[in-house]
C-alpha cells in the first residue's frame, strides 16, 4: 500500500503558508435601495433598460452581450456587459456570467445580445447557448429568464417565442 505524499512541504508551517495566499471573503454592499430599483416584468421593459445602456455607436456595428440581474422579486440588481466580440458574433463564456451572478446575489438573469446586422432571427448557436444557460442555470439555482436578441429599433424575446421554459 503507498503512502499518500502531503502537498505542503513539511517545513512550512500553516501560519508561513496562509500569508502566502490570499483569504476569500464573501462582502456585499448594497448602493441602491430595492424600493429604488426598476421592476423587470416584461421583455419590454427589459429592452428599453438594455438599450437606454447600450453605446448607440457600437450598437449596429459590434456584437455585445450583456446581463440583467434580478433579484427574486425581478427588481433590477446589475447591467453586466460580458463579452464584447466583432462583426458577426460574440463568445460568452457561462463561468463568467455565473460567476458574476453568483457574486451580485442575483436569483435569475436576463441574457442578452445584439445584432449588429439588425436580423432578430435567433441563429444555432444563439439557441445552443440559451440551452446550456438554462441547464448551468438549473443546477445553480439561478433562473435565466430570458435571452433576448436586440437591434436599435426593436427586439425578439426567445421566453415569448416559447424557446425557454419559464422557470
Amino acid at each position: 500500500m503507498s503512502k499518500r505524499k502531503s502537498i505542503i512541504p513539511k517545513t512550512t508551517n500553516s501560519r508561513r503558508l496562509s500569508n502566502k495566499f490570499e483569504e476569500v471573503q464573501l462582502i456585499y454592499r448594497n448602493k441602491t435601495k430595492a424600493k429604488d430599483r426598476p421592476n423587470i416584468t416584461s421583455p419590454d421593459a427589459a429592452y428599453k433598460i438594455l438599450l437606454d445602456s447600450w453605446d448607440k455607436d457600437q450598437i449596429s456595428l459590434l456584437e455585445e452581450a450583456k446581463i440583467l440581474l434580478l433579484d427574486n422579486s425581478l427588481k433590477l440588481m446589475s447591467i453586466a456587459s460580458v463579452s464584447k466580440g466583432g462583426l458577426t458574433g460574440t463568445v460568452v463564456d457561462p463561468r463568467i456570467v455565473f460567476a458574476i451572478a453568483l457574486k451580485r446575489r442575483a436569483s435569475c438573469f436576463i441574457l442578452c445580445h445584439n445584432h449588429p446586422t439588425g436580423n432578430l432571427k435567433p441563429s444555432e448557436s444563439d439557441l445552443s447557448l440559451t440551452k446550456k444557460f438554462v441547464e448551468a442555470g438549473k443546477l445553480l439555482n439561478i433562473n435565466v429568464q430570458d435571452h433576448l436578441i436586440i437591434t436599435q429599433n426593436n427586439y425578439l424575446s426567445l421566453a415569448n417565442e416559447g424557446l425557454i421554459d419559464p422557470p
